[in-house]
């Protein structure tokens, strides 16, 4: 890793591999469900989103069933059109289709000369979007630079998408965090005398209109943002680059998500990375050589007195309230009072609670970071980094520094390992855009059938399998929109091979619960389970419930804790309380019988992918 005091290189609008800024323009062709969290590994990717292609989809209803087949249509046809083929995921693959990661990084290179050209208006903007922090925020950086050398103000935008909410499956918790969060963005950018303003968006067909309107009202000639990786927003991106060039606006996208930027990183046949572990030996002593966290940004200062940006943009100071979540999104009242409690928002909270991280359990974390039982175990920061109140160069540089010895110890690199996962999962959804599209990562895995029972699917939603591991993790979700990781992939292989349910419903139901959701981290994550992706477990791999709950939750703390039925439980009667007490016992706990008999449905599992794959059956 690279040593304290290690210097960052900055971004260049070329996409040059060792920088980090980046560029703009697309079509749209079949769904893409872009934007979730990691069921896999930890605190790099305690989460889940969903972001998807803005093809026009016909008006029906979001899901429905086959009755021929039992196929469930999974795409969500109020705004996108049917599942895409396999003949063109391959295409993708093989490049006859052009990545809408390079289409956006040609359009800003094409585009170069003329934006620089552009001359400068009356402001400089910053368009936040899940990069909700002042420091280390890179578009944020750049703008705030260019206002100063050109004697400009710098003004911010946020654009609230109802529809986009909807499209990509956000929480309510999520946008509840969010709204928290730009509250407390807000009033610390007045203290700088930077307005921000929260632009409420009806359609989002429209938001490539929205963002040039609110530029030309305020007389912006420049505007920045950080990129997001997913098709929807890399092709509105590359759109908008083109646009803004029309209406001499400079738009500028920057790399700042990921500590090394997507597609930086090689093998040795110069193709990007599909197994984490190669990956990671690549990716860490990359950021050494090219000190990749030496130099975090600053927050932006505070505008010229002499712009009088108080008068020039009162209206802007003037927003006392932001746009209300439709009914569907928003949270109770006394719901939202708990989970604000539970999961303060904003960066000073998030540095607060990486502080706390840091001294009190990082060097006990390999040890703990796979135990429910242990609320201390993991650093809790999913949300933040997945909201951007937190970026992970500034977690990575901040457990470096906290590291005393020469070289880092198990606690320092288990975590700094575990937040490279982020950047692993970026570059699968910028290298493979249809694992965005529904579809699985190897196309092979696309034959396996799958069940749609509706009981089976609630019953696992409710946590009423019978299986006190899987129950209490999917109340612990219910209940605080959050779920320790180890959790997650439980609960994701007994959906997927317990229940032999299609592992996008459980995708698409974790994005819409998860408070910390990020789409790359949560379809990798639940890819993984199902083993239909990259660097996966392998089909064969089944988990046993009572296996995991015995070794991970040992004591049934963590069950007793969310599973109020079993708490009076001793010993081991607790993982399995359906063969490990009376018939007479377990009927007084009115607690469910198992929903599948493990073994069984293991068997069936194989039978199941071992067909769709192709592979002999005897």
């Amino acid at each position: 890793m690279p040593p304290k005091g290690s210097k960052r290189k900055a971004s260049s609008a070329a996409g040059a591999p060792a920088k980090r800024t980046i560029l703009s323009l697309l079509k749209v062709e079949t769904s893409d469900r872009s934007s979730s969290q990691d069921i896999r590994d930890e605190d790099a990717n305690e989460a889940s989103t969903v972001v998807k292609d803005e093809s026009d989809g016909d008006s029906v209803s979001q899901s429905h069933v086959d009755t021929a087949s039992g196929h469930e249509e999974i795409v969500l046809r109020e705004f996108y059109p049917p599942e895409m083929s396999n003949e063109r995921v391959r295409s993708y693959k093989d490049g006859t289709i052009e990545l809408p990661y390079t289409e956006l990084t040609s359009a800003l290179t094409d585009t170069e000369a003329e934006r620089v050209n552009l001359a400068p208006k009356k402001a400089v903007a910053h368009w936040f979007r899940w990069d909700l922090r002042l420091s280390d925020n890179t578009g944020l950086h750049r703008a705030a630079e260019s206002a100063k050398s050109q004697g400009l103000p710098l003004i911010c935008l946020y654009l609230f998408s109802h529809q986009d909410f909807h499209a990509h499956l956000t929480s309510p918790a999520r946008i509840d965090f969010c709204l928290r969060t730009l509250q407390i963005l807000k009033d610390d950018l007045a203290k700088l005398d930077i307005p921000l303003w929260v632009e409420e968006v009806t359609d989002r067909k429209r938001t490539q209109n929205h963002v040039l309107d609110w530029c030309e009202k305020w007389d912006v000639g420049e505007l920045h943002a950080n990129m997001l990786y997913e098709v929807d927003e890399l092709r509105r991106d590359a759109k908008l680059v083109r646009e803004g060039v029309k209406k001499d606006i400079r738009f500028t996208v920057h790399h700042d998500t990921c500590v090394v930027e997507p597609m930086v990183l090689r093998s040795g046949a110069g193709k990007t990375y599909s197994v984490f572990t190669p990956f990671f030996k690549s990716w860490e002593p990359y950021v050494y050589r090219n000190k990749c966290v030496q130099d975090l940004f600053p927050p932006p200062g505070k505008n010229d007195p002499k712009h009088t940006v108080r008068e020039a943009f009162a209206e802007l100071f003037s927003q006392t309230s932001f746009p209300t979540p439709n009914p569907n999104k928003r949270l109770e009242q006394k719901e939202a009072q708990r989970l604000a409690k539970l999961w303060p928002a904003g960066e000073h909270e998030a540095r607060s609670r990486l502080r706390r991280f840091l001294d009190e359990r990082v060097s006990k974390y390999v040890d703990t970071r796979n135990r429910p039982d242990n609320d201390s175990g993991t650093s809790g920061l999913s949300v933040h980094l997945s909201a951007g109140t937190l970026s992970a160069r500034q977690a990575v540089r901040a457990c470096m520094d906290h590291n005393k010895g020469k070289s880092l110890d198990s606690g320092h690199h288990g975590w700094i390992r575990e937040l490279c996962f982020r950047d692993f999962y970026k570059q699968i959804l910028a290298a493979n855009p249809h694992v965005c599209m529904n579809k699985a990562y190897h196309e092979e895995y696309h034959k396996v059938k799958w069940e749609y029972n509706e009981e089976h699917f609630q019953r696992w939603v409710q946590g009423k399998t019978g299986y006190p591991i899987v129950d209490a993790a999917m109340r612990q979700l219910a209940t605080n929109k959050y779920m320790h990781n180890r959790c997650r992939m439980i609960v994701a292989s007994f959906l997927c091979k317990d229940l032999l349910l299609d592992w996008r419903k459980g995708e698409n139901y974790f994005m819409s619960e998860l408070i910390d959701g990020d789409f790359a981290s949560n379809n990798a994550g639940w890819q993984f389970c199902s083993s239909s992706g990259t660097d996966a477990q392998p089909y064969f791999r089944i988990f046993n419930p009572l296996t995991q709950s015995e070794k991970f939750d040992p004591d049934g703390e963590y069950i007793r804790r969310w599973v109020p039925e079993l708490s009076k439980l001793k010993g081991k009667e607790i993982h399995d309380p359906a063969s490990r007490l009376s018939p007479a016992e377990f009927k007084k706990l009115s607690y469910p019988k198992p929903i599948v008999e493990h073994k069984a449905a293991r068997e069936l599992a194989l039978e199941r992918y071992k067909s769709g794959l192709g592979k002999n059956t005897r």
